[in-house]
């Protein structure tokens, strides 16, 4: 016999042994699967083990080991030791981690940030080798947060025990602890009688029908800064509009925490050097009650950025001391203001008590008219408005294009038609109005089918916080249309283009990198969604597991994640259900086939049990 006959010989049997030894490990990983699956419904909470257990000494741990084989799924965990039985908890201390907003980081780097300019409130992410592998614990005592609608006027104080902006601002009526709640009049620095009757005065300032601040369905996306505790929008809402409610975590520590666990649309973001993450021409007002922002510096960069966000003719709200006070430094900030905006273009529509109301330009007309060397200039043809994922701001002015200045206006119909019409600014992405449609339709029947799905056990009002990780046009959040739920609509970096049109639809958003963590305090969202996000960070060179232990920081106990992706990547996070201790209740199905998929699909839904101090609640 030849050598070469006897070595395929051998090859063939060792192949052969191969394939029954993997056949074999197959079946008993199924008969595990089929195990886990049913056993998910009816197993009890159960104490940590003691491999479980975490010193809190450090809670930045070494990553997890990365398997790019996310086929290999029915390797024996037992061989397998990228997969924990087990994650560690962080220690009670990081209770309101927020990684990428953690002040400490930025000492432990030695970083030097400029404090005048405000980026120590920017985003710091912590490098590789410090990101926080651990579970984020709740506080002691916490429980399911109070549903909305009741949740708008109070919290658990267990949930978020923090008073001091009870004490600070008593005066100005933003929240009052009440026994084992805290209540939220609706006050704010400068409407103390309430949002209600504030957002009333404004709409009789603009001399709106019938007082109504969103004019007939043209005022819909608000952007307020300095928000506080979100109170004004809060009451934006039973006024159909929607704000992007907008505070840094300064030194009025957990104001947007709480505009959170009362279930009002905001985030945690600061005007500082950096372009805020939205594209241009977002909003048609902008709000500034008292929110001490210095707005002369750096030639106006700051004002030049709310320029960049407003629609044409979007209006800008300002209450505060230089707007009314006649004091000489009030005066001299207030002429000063005055003149940079009138350069801007912009005009007073309306002056009255403590508020006056610009509003900007509807075409390129006065930009025009303006003497040669006119500051602060026009931006460059070579700059993108709509590029805000760490960009740096620029204090030029953002011209029309020569569309919409001959139209004057965003072409934009009124809301609610808004959600469902095709936007102008389709064609600047290449989708046309009939897969605008047809997107739409598909995010309809895969979100009826989500709800079928998880009837069973979701209760009335579970939902309120939303987000849609990887947003694409907004048709998952436009099917949520009669929920009352409010959703963030996540535009990847790669596909922060589209972001223009969930805002032309009424909806907000905002650009993100998820191989980082989002800006947002722990246990904010009541439900996740995640289409296809894991296999386009994993393509990304970017870790799977870190994205998991991100999405249980944001996730609310009790709350849900809908994980929709290819077959290899759901198998792969399965093997960490548990240790994420996601496993309160679980389904894993394979959903039609539609247009919107690229491939073979399947859909995990999990719920996320809630725990106390290592011990799952039963």
């Amino acid at each position: 016999m030849s050598p070469s006959r006897e070595m395929k010989q051998k090859s063939e049997k060792i192949n052969s042994s191969k394939l029954v030894t993997y056949v074999l490990l197959g079946l008993v990983g199924l008969l595990g699967l089929v195990g886990l699956y049913y056993g998910s419904y009816s197993t009890p909470g159960l104490r940590r083990s003691d491999d479980d257990s975490f010193d809190g000494s450090d809670p930045v741990l070494g990553g997890f080991a990365r398997n790019n084989d996310f086929d290999d799924f029915f390797e024996d965990q037992e061989l397998n030791p990228e997969v924990p039985k087990s994650i560690p908890i962080c220690d009670m201390k990081y209770s309101e981690l927020i990684p990428c907003l953690d002040r400490s980081l930025i000492y432990q780097l030695k970083l030097k940030p400029n404090l005048t300019l405000m980026e120590h409130y920017e985003r710091h992410c912590p490098p590789p080798e410090r990101r926080y592998n651990c579970l984020v614990p709740p506080p002691k005592g916490y429980k399911i947060p109070i549903r909305w609608p009741a949740s708008r006027d109070e919290v658990l104080k267990a949930n978020i025990p923090h008073t001091h902006l009870a004490e600070e601002k008593s005066d100005q009526h933003w929240m009052v602890v009440n026994g084992e709640k805290i209540n939220f009049p609706g006050g704010g620095t400068h409407f103390h009688y309430g949002a209600d009757k504030y957002i009333v005065s404004l709409s009789k300032m603009l001399k709106f029908p019938g007082d109504k601040l969103h004019n007939g369905g043209n005022i819909r996306n608000v952007l307020d800064v300095g928000c506080g505790v979100a109170s004004f929008g809060a009451y934006l809402l039973s006024h159909d509009i929607i704000a992007m409610s907008l505070a840094p975590n300064d030194v009025h520590e957990n104001q947007i925490q709480f505009a959170l666990e009362r279930g009002i649309p905001s985030t945690l973001g600061v005007l500082g050097t950096k372009r805020l993450p939205y594209p241009s021409r977002s909003f048609e007002l902008a709000h500034c009650s008292r929110c001490r922002i210095d707005w002369l510096q750096r030639d106006g960069i700051l004002l030049l950025e709310l320029d960049r966000l407003l629609r044409p003719g979007g209006y800008f709200v300002y209450s505060s001391p230089e707007a009314y006070a006649h004091d000489p430094e009030n005066r001299r900030i207030w002429n000063a203001m005055y003149d940079l905006l009138r350069r801007m273009c912009w005009r007073v529509i309306s002056k009255k008590d403590q508020t006056v109301i610009w509003a900007k330009p509807l075409s390129n007309s006065c930009y025009l008219k303006r003497e040669p060397g006119s500051r602060p200039p026009l931006c460059g043809s070579d700059d993108d408005p709509d590029v805000a994922w760490n960009v740096l701001m620029k204090a030029c002015i953002s011209p029309y294009s020569a569309k919409m200045h001959q139209e004057k206006g965003s072409g934009l119909v009124p809301w609610p038609m808004r959600l469902t019409a095709a936007p102008p600014r389709l064609a600047e992405i290449g989708v046309s109005p009939e897969e605008f449609r047809r997107d739409s339709n598909i995010w309809l029947a895969r979100v009826t089918e989500y709800w079928k799905q998880m009837k069973s056990v979701v209760q009335k009002n579970s939902f309120r916080n939303v987000m849609d990780m990887n947003s694409n046009l907004g048709g998952f959040a436009s099917a949520l249309k009669d929920k009352d739920v409010w959703v963030m609509n996540v535009a990847p970096v790669l596909m922060s283009a589209r972001l223009k049109i969930i805002y032309d639809r009424g909806l907000i958003g905002t650009v993100h990198d998820w191989c980082e963590a989002f800006s947002t305090y722990p246990r904010t969202y009541d439900l996740l969604h995640a289409w296809k996000v894991f296999s386009e960070i994993e393509e990304l060179g970017c870790g799977i597991e870190d994205l998991l232990i991100e999405i249980d920081r944001m996730l609310r106990p009790d709350g849900f994640v809908i994980i929709r992706d290819k077959p290899s990547i759901i198998n792969y996070i399965r093997k960490f259900v548990t240790a994420l201790r996601w496993d309160g209740w679980l389904l894993d199905v394979e959903p039609r086939i539609d247009a919107l998929s690229s491939g073979e699909e399947r859909v995990l839904i999990a719920r996320k049990k809630l725990w106390d101090d290592g011990v799952m609640a039963i």
